[in-house]
């Protein structure tokens, strides 16, 4: 499905387009004319008039700050029109509730610095309320697949401009899973951060407390790319949240993953067998799956629409569905009906409810690098979900409702095609703030997979994929001794959520010693007459690197020591006066071989 010059470009190809001059920032004007008409994926699609001031304001960015500072120079992208963007409507899908708005969202004014030019805001199940892409007075978005089935929600609309090609990313919501159910029916990326990671200012609320801006995108880098740029701290936001800095930037070696116990798909075997494609291509990549019980999970998710949650979703819109019932879309209508029911004893209850399960599921996934479900158990038709709207979303969000009460941030990609040729999507969840983890095995997924881009019938430019930008911060550490891996002291850095990243050897400066003790352990000194020693690279997240550094026992400290390869991170190291009399052990090259020796001495 091609409609324009740039249909189905990534972010790189964006990028490349421009620094080659194949494209220039007017081509974008006869991009966006190429767009098919009617669409519903559109609610408001912006005009040549304002495509050439947005184009003319980024030609002044780029003469005063300089292309560099530029990192999205030119690139279109929408966004779900539940977010405000100034001087244009925003509706939530509700023309009665709409406005004009004063103020752009913090999340697209990033964007926006960034150089990126917003093209058009995008249909949606109205008021965030659905999973189905069909709760919209503006019309149904069908699938970009196949139109007989359903597109997902409540993101439809910017799901499906991605899915389509017509821009590299779109900004969804996700609250009970808007932001990853129409990536798992589009075959394309869906990442919903840690809640309070990114801004929700500007955003029509859900519920409030739960609510996460989201991005849709072609791939997992192109997804984590944007999230580098609008995420962090917003004062203005009683929600946003400050990074501890303390999760794991990746996985562990082998990546362990958990998977419910039981799994369930209404029937529906072409999605069974599609998961159990995934799991078994992870296998294949050398990953441990084991099963969990899920039922704390199924009880946490029952809470966001037969909980006093629902009421929440009434507060955020005041005293608009009493005035103007009509307005409401009968499905959403529906789905609201209830929270009229709940008092503010229940909402305690809830809450108390919520914090007990969140604690029991954080203790169920502890030891694992992440929770691996199949994003939706079932795909539906627009005629199927036309005969049980209430029943079939709740369905829908059946792995997907639990996870911003249990503060977890999530990534769902594509997964294999169905027999039927739809898409099949998994989602990788962790604990808040593991998003980097998250990036790096979602990538390996779809290195594996190696799919088609969204239903653009292209594959990825480039098989080797573009480095993941970094999203949790982070200290290589060289260790030369106890804390290498199956060491002793090892388990200090698994504690701090460290992450192995590789076997190195330092420059030719250094010399190590053995110190006595238990456990046996050696020290690093850079001398003028060295050798070069195996290390370890550590990656320990930053919130964590002073525990590890107030751990470190004289005569050893922390330094900067050279690698082999030029590259200087922090290590292991002592000073010269601290080793006298001690036994130099450089010879061996390593404190592992030295081990060996000694082992086989009977030492």
């Amino acid at each position: 499905m091609m409609t324009g010059p740039c249909t189905g470009w990534t972010l790189g190809e964006w990028r490349q387009g421009y620094l080659s001059g194949k494209i220039t920032p007017t081509t974008l004007l006869e991009h966006v004319a190429h767009f098919p008409a009617p669409d519903p994926a559109w609610i408001t699609i912006c005009d040549r008039a304002y495509l050439e001031t947005q184009l003319a304001a980024l030609e002044e960015q780029r003469a005063m700050a300089g292309p560099a500072s530029l990192p999205l120079y030119g690139v279109p992208f929408a966004v779900k029109d539940n977010i405000d963007v100034t001087g244009w409507p925003t509706t939530a899908a509700c023309a009665e509730f709409g406005y004009i708005a004063h103020a752009t969202a913090p999340v697209v004014a990033r964007l926006q610095a960034a150089g990126a030019i917003l093209v058009g805001k995008t249909n949606m199940d109205q008021f965030a309320t659905g999973l189905s892409g069909t709760r919209s007075p503006y019309g149904a978005v069908p699938n970009a697949l196949n139109p007989a089935y359903i597109s997902g929600g409540s993101s439809s609309g910017s799901a499906s401009v991605v899915a389509r090609g017509l821009v590299p990313f779109a900004l969804g919501t996700d609250t009970a899973g808007s932001g990853r159910v129409p990536a798992a029916f589009n075959n394309i990326v869906g990442l919903k951060p840690t809640r309070g990671w990114w801004s929700t200012r500007g955003l029509v609320p859900a519920c409030r407390t739960l609510d996460c801006m989201s991005v849709f995108a072609l791939t997992v880098a192109d997804a984590a790319h944007i999230a580098a740029i609008v995420a962090g701290f917003d004062p203005e936001d009683p929600y946003s949240r400050e990074d501890p800095q303390r999760a794991s930037p990746g996985p562990a070696d082998p990546m362990t993953l958990a998977i419910p116990e039981p799994l369930e798909f209404f029937g529906d075997h072409l999605a069974a067998r599609a998961f159990a494609a995934t799991v078994e291509a992870l296998r294949g990549l050398g990953a441990r799956i084991e099963t969990i019980d899920f039922a704390p999970f199924r009880a946490l998710a029952g809470l966001l629409y037969q909980g006093p949650w629902v009421a929440e979703r009434v507060a955020s819109l005041a005293d608009f569905p009493e005035r103007q019932p009509a307005a409401l879309h009968h499905a959403v209508r529906a789905a609201l009906a209830g929270a009229k029911g709940f008092s503010a004893g229940d909402a305690f209850r809830g809450e108390h409810e919520r914090a007990r399960l969140s604690a029991s599921i954080a203790q169920t996934l502890r030891g694992f690098d992440a929770l691996l479900v199949p994003t939706t158990p079932t795909i539906y038709t627009l005629s199927d979900m036309a005969r049980d709207p209430m029943g079939y979303n709740t369905r829908l969000g059946f792995y997907t409702n639990f996870v911003n009460l249990a503060d977890l941030c999530a990534l769902a990609v594509p997964g294999p095609f169905r027999e039927d040729g739809l898409a099949s999507g998994v989602t990788f969840i962790a604990p808040a703030w593991h998003d980097q983890a998250l990036t790096v095995l979602a990538q390996t997924l779809e290195r594996r997979l190696d799919q088609s881009l969204g239903a653009t019938g292209r594959r990825s430019p480039d098989h080797a994929p573009e480095a993941l930008p970094t999203l949790c911060p982070s200290v290589p550490l060289a260790v030369v001794g106890a804390h290498m891996r199956g060491l002793p002291l090892n388990g200090a850095l698994y504690s701090r959520q460290a992450v192995f990243r590789e076997c190195a050897r330092t420059a030719p400066r250094y010399r190590l010693y053995a110190l006595p003790g238990l456990p046996p352990r050696p020290c690093l000194v850079r001398e003028t007459h060295g050798a070069s020693i195996e290390v370890e690279i550590w990656d320990i997240p930053l919130g964590h690197f002073g525990a590890v550094v107030a751990e470190v026992p004289a005569p050893l400290a922390i330094g900067t020591v050279m690698l082999e390869d030029g590259r200087s991170v922090k290590g292991f190291i002592a000073e010269a006066i601290a080793v006298e009399g001690l036994r130099d052990i450089t010879a061996w090259g390593g404190w592992r071989a030295y081990l060996r020796d000694r082992e086989a001495a009977g030492q």
